[in-house]
């Protein structure tokens, strides 16, 4: 009672004084383990429930919490153990067991192993709400549009005002008229409590009045929401900026970072801003039959942190650069691969690494595993600050803060724009700059190139790449099941008006637009 109604230390208390007077009470290591995790003590919280698991290893609840602790703790392997040994004894497992085996093996990539488990968890507790939007996002990956549209929907009936829902719908379906659908999201807006569901609403909201030739109206619903998050963050470039000054002040010094590295990997990374093509070009790559998609992973940003031994919070700041100054290229390369073979998709011998923001650790890339192959995407200066001043991301992570404000957007599009040009006086060709627009003009001719860089065979699957079934993880996902379009190109000419200070701004810094 005291770990639902959400008294850590007082579960902590009791458990711990059961397990003192009987060691052999293995629900008593079981739920203290739970409450040392989510009171923020990982690592007690590991222990505790290994020794429950010691004591009994046949509870699938023991092995899925196990499974989603290690997930927590970056240990993808381990993680991915403890899941198959859950989903071996889920014959009779209650809903929240199957859910959360269904979370790790999302979070390992592993889409297809998931969605059963999700779909199971549903028809065991169908007014969960949880369990419906893992259902239905994981519907979402595969393309199975009307399924997902079901399953937000009985979310929505469920909750009226889960901004996750209906930021779900948006990112499926087109408003074509005006519509219930657009007043029942106003509606919401005037009942929902929670500031996290406002955002997500006022995101879904500006799709549909995008989608409807309304730029007024959908500038107006980002920025309300926008304004608000960003005070909440707290968030300044300044931080972002600090950040590249000290990359571009380490691979300055020759003697930084320097050292053989010998691993013969050539995975393919593509970078550059969120929201530029950065899936679709993962999604041609993927459509060859020799390569594979591993999406978004942190792994070079997680083994340049673990190698650094820094003590910060973030995965990526001034003291942890400095200290990777002093990293060999070849453990980096080591534990790069290490932690990235664990996820579904890396396991072929080429695979993709789709992560955007990895052009902040090109220099670690390059000299870490010097068989890689290094992509850019370039967009139009404007249409990639809009892309991402419109789209939500992860509302908790550091990375995306700068979407928020729109000149922050702009600011952070110079600061990219910069670490390519060092990049590419450090390693010069090393990087293939790729047009999103030149590959909407040019898809055969680009994709020859694209092929030619990863040292790739022609494979005319490449230019099918809509009919990949694969499950895609990201919000471009409902896109690159369309074959190339040109919707998307200077769509920012509709919002001029509103977007003029960050054309200025561009304008100032000698960028063309």
């Amino acid at each position: 009672m005291a770990l639902a109604a959400g008294d850590l230390n007082g579960c902590a208390q009791i458990c711990a004084a059961a397990a003192a007077r009987n060691p052999a009470d293995h629900a008593a290591h079981f739920l203290l383990g739970i409450a040392f995790a989510e009171g923020g003590r990982l690592s007690a919280g590991l222990q505790s429930l290994e020794r429950a698991l010691a004591l009994a290893p046949a509870v699938a609840e023991y092995q899925a919490q196990h499974a989603r602790l290690l997930t927590m703790d970056r240990r993808e392997a381990e993680a991915r153990a403890a899941a198959d040994r859950a989903i071996a004894l889920t014959a009779d497992a209650d809903a929240l067991t199957l859910d959360t085996i269904g979370c790790v093996l999302a979070r390992l990539g592993d889409h297809a192993a998931a969605l059963p488990l999700f779909e199971r968890a549903v028809a065991l507790q169908p007014d969960n709400a949880e369990f419906r939007f893992n259902l239905a996002t994981s519907q979402g990956f595969f393309g199975n549009a009307a399924a997902a549209e079901a399953q937000y929907e009985a979310l929505l009936t469920l909750s009226p005002t889960d901004g996750r829902a209906y930021l779900g719908l948006a990112s499926l379906r087109r408003q074509t008229t005006e519509s219930a659908h657009v007043a029942r999201m106003e509606a919401a807006l005037t009942r929902a409590t929670d500031p996290i569901d406002q955002l997500r609403i006022h995101y879904a909201a500006a799709k549909a009045y995008q989608d409807l030739g309304r730029p007024d109206d959908a500038f107006r619903h980002l920025s309300t929401g926008n304004r608000a998050h960003k005070a909440r963050l707290g968030y300044s470039i300044d931080s972002d900026s600090r950040n590249a000054f000290a990359l571009r002040s380490i691979f300055s010094r020759a003697e930084a970072f320097n050292g053989e590295s010998h691993w013969p990997d050539a995975p393919i990374f593509v970078t550059g801003l969120p929201r530029t093509g950065t899936t679709l070009v993962d999604r041609i790559l993927s459509s060859h039959p020799a390569v594979t998609s591993a999406g978004e992973l942190q792994s070079m940003p997680l083994a340049i942190k673990r190698l650094s031994r820094t003590r910060s919070r973030l995965v990526l700041d001034p003291e942890t650069v400095i200290a990777s100054a002093q990293l060999s290229p070849q453990d980096v390369g080591r534990a790069y691969l290490a932690r990235a073979r664990q996820h579904a998709g890396a396991q072929s011998p080429v695979f993709v690494d789709k992560l955007p923001l990895n052009f902040l650790y090109i220099g670690y890339i390059a000299r870490a595993l010097p068989h890689a192959r290094i992509i850019c995407l370039r967009r139009n200066p404007m249409d990639s600050i809009w892309s991402n001043y419109k789209n939500l991301f992860a509302t908790t992570s550091s990375y995306y803060a700068y979407s928020y404000d729109l000149l922050d957007t702009a600011r952070f599009y110079l600061l990219f724009d910069e670490m390519m040009a060092f990049w590419e006086t450090i390693f010069p060709g090393r990087v293939l700059p790729f047009s999103y627009e030149a590959l909407i003009d040019d898809q055969q001719g680009q994709t020859r190139r694209l092929l030619d860089h990863c040292g790739l065979q022609w494979d005319a699957a490449c230019l099918d790449f809509q009919s990949n079934a694969a499950p895609v993880a990201t919000p471009s996902a409902a896109q690159v099941r369309r074959p190339l379009y040109r919707d998307a190109v200077e769509q920012w000419r509709a919002y001029a008006a509103h977007l003029e200070p960050a054309r200025q701004l561009l304008e100032r810094a000698g960028i063309a637009v």
